[in-house]
């Protein structure tokens, strides 16, 4: 006969089934056990700081409960505040000072006197993002701009995982370049 277990060790087998189960769920298509795999990809990213981690976990919490409008805005939210903190280092807002003489910027906070489309601009026009990268940025404004307005886009569970796994991709594309 074995051992009676601990209660630790109840709770250890307890978790590490749930997260087996969850895992098995995670492969149906209309589970939202499939924001754990999302949430695996999110916990990759490095350097946010602890603002736009608690808007992205609100994001994944809103996919994982349906709320996938929510999910695409509040994700977006947190994007665009990483995106403000990158270009204000002192040698990224040096170059969109001088892409954008009439500009003025200081530090994080001066972006938010710009709409998001224009920022993205911006940031070609001083050579901190190719051309491509910028539309692509601004097609998931766009995608965030649907979501936050009356609208008849409706998104599912997997445009919503597609569009947090995209902006969390692009997130991690900017980390990845150095001043």
């Amino acid at each position: 006969m074995a051992a009676p277990r601990t209660p630790r060790e109840v709770a250890d087998w307890a978790a590490s089934a749930q997260a087996d189960l969850s895992k098995l769920l995670a492969k149906r298509e209309v589970s939202s056990h499939r924001v754990l795999t999302l949430t695996e990809s999110f916990e990759k990213l490095t350097k946010l700081s602890l603002k736009q981690d608690k808007m992205f976990r609100e994001a994944l919490q809103c996919a994982e409960q349906g709320f996938y409008r929510s999910a695409h805005v509040a994700a977006w939210a947190a994007v665009i505040d990483f995106c403000h903190e990158w270009a204000a280092d002192p040698s990224r807002l040096a170059k969109i000072q001088a892409a954008r003489t009439k500009w003025v910027l200081k530090g994080p906070a001066d972006f938010r006197s710009y709409v998001d489309f224009q920022l993205f601009e911006a940031l070609e026009a001083a050579g901190l993002m190719t051309k491509t990268v910028m539309k692509a940025f601004q097609g998931l404004l766009n995608k965030r701009n649907e979501c936050a307005h009356p609208e008849d886009y409706d998104p599912t569970i997997n445009d919503t995982l597609g569009y947090l796994d995209e902006l969390m991709k692009r997130v991690a594309a900017l980390q990845a370049k150095s001043p």
